[in-house]
């Protein structure tokens, strides 16, 4: 089973939490269900905000965050692993400075892939485990600043 990938009612609390944000949460679970990518579009800004890093420093940002805490929020990486997007609280994004960081916040949405089914395009690196877990931002700060340094260090960044 990949890192981002949950089984059973973990899977469905996963599932639930998530649904909640959108505006008709019984049929966002109908459709997502049945779309044969596994996707739906969730509105950000109510129960999360999403940062969305380019892979060259999300990457090294996780693993720097994963040594920081057990389990990071839910993570997401997109279609072609070029950027990754981490949880974060409401309200983060529209206050978060940072170059080359695109926060998506209230008024914005997001496609999330259904948990514990495996697919194509956007995934799961960390799913959420349907608690409301988060990646808190001073944290993800933290973590970023040390995957900065790493790859500058590194001739990389």
């Amino acid at each position: 089973m990949e890192a981002g990938q949950l089984t059973g009612s973990g899977a469905r609390t996963a599932v639930e939490w998530l649904a909640s944000v959108a505006p008709d949460p019984d049929a966002c679970r109908w459709e997502w269900e049945r779309n044969p990518l596994g996707v739906a579009l969730l509105p950000a800004g109510r129960r999360w905000d999403v940062l969305i890093l380019k892979a060259e420093l999300g990457s090294p940002t996780l693993d720097v965050l994963s040594r920081l805490v057990d389990r990071p929020g839910p993570v997401l990486a997109d279609f072609d692993d070029a950027r990754m997007g981490f949880f974060v609280p409401p309200g983060t994004a529209g206050c978060w400075v940072g170059t080359g960081v695109r926060g998506v916040g209230v008024g914005n949405w997001i496609v999330v892939p259904y948990p514990g089914r495996a697919g194509e395009g956007v995934r799961w690196l960390i799913a959420p485990d349907g608690s409301g877990t988060l990646t808190d931002p001073l944290l993800l700060e933290l973590a970023m600043h040390e995957a900065a340094a790493g790859l500058a260090r590194d001739g990389g960044y």
